[in-house]
Parts: structure tokens; sequence; C-alpha cells
């Protein structure tokens, strides 16, 4: 491990509430994560809404030199080099790629960020373990099930630290709720759990099909998914409503929640995935994603079961994204803006918010599309992942319980597709007794991309 020099006068980023947060979850050991003389060398690959912001993030908690940036848009490219050059110490102005295999063999990087879609997630990230790098990767961290399994395969073999980007599990006032609710006991035995998302998120439009602008390469940008038609940008959220790129709504929303249950409970794999649903109201646009679906995650004496849809109002207002812990003793309602936890008979109720910064990193104000609420809880969960490399340890979200969140979603779809409840071995990666589900474990790639498999890790 390299020593390091704790030297607070020479640097002036380490700022309010995240400082007090970096205290009390990390000791002076957080100061020296913080304050670390040599940078980590940083590369990005998917420089659009997410990618960006989490690399900001990084660059606000830690002495980082940003090397390279890799998108298939170059206007994005662009863009972010630009800013990251204002925000990094340097002030250096990071190299700009279209592929981020050239970027992987030319920069010798120590630190990936990967932001591009799903769909691009497993390939990505195995590369830059394969180049040295520790991964930081979006959740959720695949399409396929085989995909996860081989990531996870790969992390293990090059022996590298691999952070989900699960934040929730970084996020103040939901630790807050678990060390102070869940641990102590203040729930009883909890047998039953439910968790929902609301929004009205899912892209319902029927663009035509037109020419590709010259600043993207749409052919990198589809990759191993199914080339559809081009029929305009497909950043953010349009190529989020299809099943070709992602999940759906389970894959992108219901991941968050469950990996918090899990990490909360202390649950595993689920014994028995079960889902229904489909498009039942937003029949017009192109979307293949379902609008309405529902989904019981089943474990030892406890249910926790899944509610989307994209219309229509929400079951509780206060809790439109969330889970809802039922315990004998009380329920404890979480969502990323605030937790209330309600006794059963005497007893006093218990209510936290979220935790803002905007006071402290006055430049989240200007950042565009920033989810403000997400800020502390992503920088926090920057600073577990660089402890994490830096004591060869594993993160808060390693790629393992990543794996295990985002595939029990898609077995939630590939249930809602098949029509049957599937029990999932994760040591043979078959789904037991059903060799049509067990098909649908790995998708077809487009040629010429090979899809890996966990076996050639080992």
């Amino acid at each position: 491990m390299e020593s390091k020099t704790f030297n607070i006068n020479r640097r002036n980023f380490l700022k309010g509430a995240t400082a007090a947060a970096v205290l009390s979850s990390f000791g002076t050991y957080g100061f020296e994560l913080m304050y670390r003389d040599k940078p980590w060398r940083v590369g990005l690959i998917g420089a659009g809404w997410y990618g960006s912001s989490d690399l900001f993030k990084l660059i606000q908690v830690a002495n980082v030199e940003v090397i390279s940036i890799c998108d298939v848009d170059s206007n994005f490219v662009e863009n972010t080099a630009n800013l990251v050059a204002q925000r990094q110490r340097s002030g250096k102005k990071p190299k700009k790629y279209s592929d981020y295999r050239e970027m992987l063999a030319k920069e010798g990087l120590e630190i990936v960020l990967i932001g591009s879609p799903d769909h691009w997630h497993a390939l990505q990230c195995i590369d830059a373990l394969k180049a040295g790098a520790h991964v930081y990767v979006q959740k959720p961290i695949s399409v396929d099930v085989i995909e996860g399994e081989a990531m996870v395969a790969a992390a293990r073999k090059y022996n590298r630290v691999v952070q989900v980007g699960t934040q929730r599990k970084s996020t103040p006032h939901l630790i807050h709720a678990k060390k102070n609710i869940v641990d102590t006991g203040m729930l009883g035995k909890i047998s039953h759990v439910e968790m929902c998302c609301y929004f009205h998120m899912r892209a319902n439009g029927n663009p035509p099909v037109q020419e590709v602008p010259d600043f993207l390469d749409y052919e990198m940008w589809t990759g191993p998914a199914p080339l559809r038609p081009y029929d305009g940008l497909p950043h953010k959220r349009w190529w989020r409503t299809f099943m070709e790129y992602g999940n759906g709504i389970m894959g992108d929303m219901c991941v968050h929640m469950l990996d918090t249950v899990r990490w909360m409970l202390d649950l595993d794999w689920p014994n028995r995935i079960s889902s229904t649903g489909g498009i039942y109201v937003q029949k017009d646009g192109k979307s293949n994603i379902a609008d309405t679906q529902s989904a019981i995650f089943e474990y030892d004496n406890l249910n926790c079961i899944w509610q989307h849809r994209s219309w229509g109002t929400p079951d509780d207002p206060e809790y439109p994204w969330s889970f809802k812990l039922f315990g004998e003793k009380g329920t404890l309602s979480g969502s990323t803006m605030q937790y209330d936890f309600v006794p059963y008979g005497d007893g006093k109720p218990i209510h936290m918010d979220v935790v803002y910064e905007k006071e402290k990193y006055p430049e989240d104000l200007t950042e565009k599309d920033i989810e403000l609420n997400a800020a502390p809880a992503t920088r926090l969960h920057m600073l577990d992942f660089l402890a994490a490399i830096d004591k060869g340890t594993k993160p808060v979200a390693d790629i393992l319980d990543g794996h295990i969140s985002t595939a029990s979603c898609i077995l939630a779809n590939m249930s809602m597709e098949v029509k049957r409840p599937l029990i999932y071995d994760p040591k043979n990666f078959v789904v037991v007794n059903d060799l049509e589900a067990t098909k649908l474990l790995q998708r077809p790639y487009r040629s010429p991309y090979v899809h890996p498999h966990p076996n050639q890790f080992i």
C-alpha cells in the first residue's frame, strides 16, 4: 500500500457535511483518502447524464486526474472534457476517445467509471478489469443473468474492486434508518416488505426513422444489442423504454429498492421469483417495456413484493418510489428523500429527511440534470470505493451484491414472460427444472460481439 501524507493546508476540497459524514464513516482514514498526494488515474466510459455526474462527484472528494473520456457521441465527449478541465485541480483537459477499447489499451488507467447504457455494462466492465483497472459501474450491472455472473467471475480473477452505483447504501438517512431502526430491533420480526415505483417515466413516443447525425456513432452505440432503425437520439430516456437495451422499470428502479432491502435485512438470493404484468395502458408508442408489473421475491418467512405503474397515481404520495418494511413492532418507510418509522401501540414516530449539500458544493446547482438528493450519497459511495481499493477489501456495493439484485429483477421479467415462478441456481447457472427459462439467462449478441461467460474466468 502506498504511504500517504496528511497535510490539510495543501488541500482545499474537504467541505462541510461531507467532511462530517467521512469522519463518522471512515474516521481520520477518510482524510487520508481525500488528501492522497498521488492522484488516481481515471477514465470515463459513457459521458452522458449519469456517467458525467458520477465523475464530477469523484472529482469533488478525491485527488484524481481524469486522463480520458470516451463516448460515441462527440458532443458529449467535448462538453464533459471541458467541464472536467474546469473542475479538476490540474486544469488539464482529458483526452477524448470514441472507442473505449482504444482508451483502455493506451492510457494505463487505475479507475474506470462506466455510465453507458445497460447493454454495454458487461463488456466494458470486463475489458476494464482485464486492463488492470478498478471499476465503478452503474446499475443495473447487466441485461442478462450470465453477463452478471461473468462480471463477478472477472472481478475475482483479476482481483479488482468493482463498486456498483446502488448508492442507497451510502445514503445518510437510510444508513441512519438501518443502524437505528432495523439493526436495533425496533421493528421486531419482519415478515413482509413492499417496494414500488409510480413515476411516469416511460417514454411513449412514435418518432420517425431518420438519418444518424454525424456526431453519433450509432453502430458503436448499439454494440452487442439488436440494431434498431435510428429514430432519434437514444440518450437518457429513449433507450430505457426498449427491452433491447435494458430491463424496463423493473431493472431500472426495482434494482435500487430490492438492493436496499437486501442490505438492510441481510438477504441473499431469493428462494423463488414470480412476476406478472405487461403493457396495460400506454399502448400507443413504440415502447416495449411493461407499464404495469408486480413481482414477488420469496425468502424464508418473508415476501418482498414489487409494484410499478407508469400511469395513474401513487398508492402513497409521500413515498412514490420506496420500500416499506413491516415488522411486528412497527413499520419503516424509506425512499431517496426521507424515512419514517411508525411504531405499533405506544412509542414516538421517527422521521429523517434527505441530506443536501447545496451550500457546500455550489457547483451542484449548475450541473445539468443533477439529482441533488443523490449527490451526497454518491460522494460517500465514491469514498467507499476508494477505501476498498486502498485496503484491498470489498466495497459496500460489491459486484456480487449488485449482481444478485440485478439478476433477481431480470428473473422477475423472465417470470413475467414465461408466466410461471422461477428458481435460479447460481452455482450451476440454470433455472431449476426449466430448460426454456434457462435459455433466457443469456441474450443473443449481435455479431461480431461475443457474449462473456463466467467459466472463461475460472
